[in-house]
């Protein structure tokens, strides 16, 4: 038997009830008929390496300030959101319905088929490739994949790293695949 949604409630307008919601504008509509069946779990810090701040929210809703920090500018221009951000004290943001396209995969693959933003969820945690991620945000990814699980035909858990692998790394390292496997979350 699947969890069940205990801590979160998905509405009808594909928002989670208990999240903190930042609209970004950056999405559009899932391609007519798109089942979402995969999670793809991302990991981010701005800058680099370093965490706390609203650098990561003011990206995905193109407010960020090129001139807080040099690294910025490498960045400047990207137009990026995950549905939800995970920070690393449990927060929990939502930055796009779950109906709509989120624009967090980028050239992508999965199981010969491409284009992953058009059927997958992207989960962003606060974090890197050079620090564990913290036991709240475990907690709250947990939940959240039982929700989304809950409410969609959902086959799959992996990284940006296995559907972009010449391209991306995250979510690292020091991501805990035990704790998060598909295989715990169906019947």
């Amino acid at each position: 038997m699947k969890p069940s949604c205990n801590f979160y409630e998905l509405s009808q307008t594909g928002l989670i009830k208990e999240a903190n919601f930042l609209k970004s504008t950056n999405f559009n509509k899932r391609p007519k008929d798109t089942l979402i069946n995969l999670v793809v779990i991302h990991s981010i810090s701005l800058p680099p390496n370093e965490f706390g701040g609203a650098f990561i929210e003011d990206f995905f809703t193109n407010k960020l300030k090129l001139e807080s920090h040099p690294y910025f500018n490498k960045i400047k221009g990207l137009k990026v959101s995950p549905h939800f951000l995970i920070k690393r004290n449990g927060e929990l943001i939502q930055f796009v319905s779950c109906k709509d396209r989120a624009w967090h995969a980028g050239e992508s693959n999965w199981k010969n088929k491409s284009n992953c933003n058009d059927f997958s969820i992207g989960i962003e945690l606060e974090g890197s490739d050079l620090a564990p991620f913290e036991n709240i945000q475990y907690m709250k990814l947990i939940n959240l994949l039982k929700c989304l699980f809950d409410n969609y035909p959902i086959n799959a858990i992996v990284g940006h790293n296995q559907i972009a692998p010449e391209r991306k790394t995250d979510p690292g390292p020091f991501f805990d695949w035990k704790l998060i496997n598909a295989e715990n979350f169906h019947d």
